[in-house]
């Protein structure tokens, strides 16, 4: 599939049917509810082809049956969660017929994508895409036109995606949808590339500045969230140079926010969870991984493959207070009915500012800061460390070695017991006392609870945001863990202020009978 630009929107060459299937995919991935792609063009010029593409991809199965809709007008499918319809206009006789197509409906529940949408001229909504398909020697040509800002975006996208799997040899390779997570970022299972080889695309659009919140900055900088793709291969470069497992960049376009990277499969420790030997297993070794990492000197620095020289920032007090705060913007109002007063968020702030304070990280390590199930993942064939692939470790920082650690033993997705987590706990600590006498267990102690309180904070505020704000509900189911992991710090003396201030204004009884 080769592109040409000079000219509204952007045409593309369509030399043979693969060539066509390949644009189908690219806008199967691109496309969600409420996108309608209408395909115009004479009698032979493919619009069944890359409608039958567009579907397959959205579903995952290049068999798939997909009828024309030339006679019913309308089919609908219900793909891996999302409902597609195909619509086909030959054999209209007015465009107000659409009104009983319930093309609306439909927009509402997913895409839609149309064939001969000229026979309802003047009655489709707009905003949509048009793909224009013509004869040409040597093949079949199409135009792909929008008056939506949304698809001259993602057009501008396609054509990027599609430049760097052609440069990097990874073009022939099948292109599969992957749920999207909590991020703006974006997947792609890629599957039988150079040599048969398996990856991931990802597409990572640099960080917009948001609405200042404090001195000027919004909140993404102060709290030294990765602002671009540049993050992610410095940090899967710099934990290869120290013997652990990140994926491999195997193509990258920074100035787009694009990556082939390695594909560590299936196995994540979550998928374990299930097998409670196996699990056992893993998490110990991560644990020992952690107290190994805890040992190792780390650059506060990493040169990128373009001679540039990513910083990484410390974790510092600004960071932690700013994520803490998340509980007062989203989570306080997801429980309580009044308003907050000033003179309350002054006392929650002047408390943790006070126990974060005495927190010394030493020699800093680099903190993952999402060290848990979902990102992390079993690699048996590896050896030593690098049996545990790490993932989404681009906002990483400098900071105490007990974060990755409460990350990991409280997890607030996954429940590990609390005789467990001590095991493992202990473990750490046996671990680190063995090979550093200065190793202070106590203040260890008390930071592990500190920053594991400070996490939980700020995970209550997080998930009530991605309810509130972003629309996935979905997060809510794991609050009344995330309450209890907080609970459960609060109860070391170190952290009495802040204990107190959540007894008074946010006690366990309020957060439990809000529910999720």
């Amino acid at each position: 599939m080769s592109t040409m630009t000079g000219e509204p929107g952007l045409r593309i060459e369509l030399p043979d049917e693969t060539a066509s299937e390949r644009l189908a995919a690219g806008l199967a991935m691109l496309a969600g509810r409420g996108d309608l792609i209408a395909l115009e063009g004479d009698l032979g010029t493919g619009k069944t082809t890359i409608a039958r593409s567009f579907i397959r991809a959205l579903a995952d199965q290049p068999d798939l049956e997909v009828p024309s809709p030339t006679f019913t007008l309308v089919q609908t499918y219900d793909l891996n969660g999302t409902s597609v319809a195909h619509m086909d206009f030959y054999r209209l006789q007015e465009p107000a017929e659409i009104d009983e197509l319930g093309l609306d409906e439909a927009l509402e529940t997913g895409p839609v994508i149309i064939e001969w949408p000229s026979r309802a001229a003047g009655v489709l909504p707009g905003g949509g895409l048009l793909v224009e398909l013509s004869e040409k020697e040597g093949g079949r040509s199409a135009h792909l036109t929008s008056d939506s800002e949304s698809w001259t975006e993602r057009l501008g996208k396609l054509q990027h995606i599609d430049n760097l799997l052609t440069a990097s040899g990874w073009h022939t390779a099948t292109r599969h949808k992957m749920p999207a997570d909590a991020s703006s970022r974006r997947y792609e299972r890629l599957s039988g590339g150079p040599d048969g080889a398996a990856g991931l695309l990802m597409d990572m659009p640099a960080r917009p500045d948001g609405e200042p919140v404090h001195n000027g900055l919004p909140y993404s900088r102060i709290a030294h969230l990765a602002e671009d793709i540049r993050a992610v291969e410095a940090i899967n470069r710099g934990l290869q140079a120290q013997g652990l497992s990140a994926p491999e960049i195997h193509a990258i376009d920074t100035r787009n926010g694009l990556a082939v990277i390695e594909d560590f499969g299936a196995v994540s420790f979550r998928s374990l969870l299930s097998d409670a030997e196996q699990f056992s297993l893993c998490l110990a070794a991560a644990v020992m991984m952690l107290a190994n990492s805890a040992q190792t000197d780390w650059p506060d620095q990493v040169e990128l493959s373009s001679g540039e020289v990513y910083r990484l920032p410390h974790y510092d007090m600004d960071a932690l207070l700013i994520e803490v705060e998340l509980c007062l913007d989203w989570y306080w109002p997801h429980v309580c009915s009044a308003r907050l007063q000033s003179s309350v968020r002054d006392e929650f702030m002047t408390e943790w500012r006070a126990v974060l304070k005495d927190i010394d990280a030493g020699s800093p390590v680099w903190v993952l800061r999402d060290f848990h199930v979902d990102n992390l993942f079993w690699l048996p064939e590896r050896d030593g460390h690098r049996k545990i692939g790490l993932i989404d470790t681009q906002d990483c920082v400098l900071g105490h070695s007990a974060y990755d650690l409460a990350s990991l033993l409280q997890d607030v997705r996954a429940t590990i017991p609390a005789d467990a987590e001590q095991d493992y706990y202990d473990m750490y600590v046996a671990a680190r006392s063995a090979d550093d006498d200065s190793f202070d267990a106590a203040s260890f102690k008390a930071a592990y609870a500190i920053l594991g309180a400070q996490r939980a904070t700020k995970i209550l505020g997080i998930f009530a945001r991605l309810d509130a704000r972003d629309g996935k509900p979905g997060y809510l189911r794991h609050l009344p863990r995330t309450s209890d992991v907080l609970e459960h710090n609060l109860r070391h003396p170190a952290l009495a202020g802040v204990k107190a201030w959540f007894d008074t204004h946010l006690p366990r009884a309020l957060r439990e009978s809000a529910g999720s």
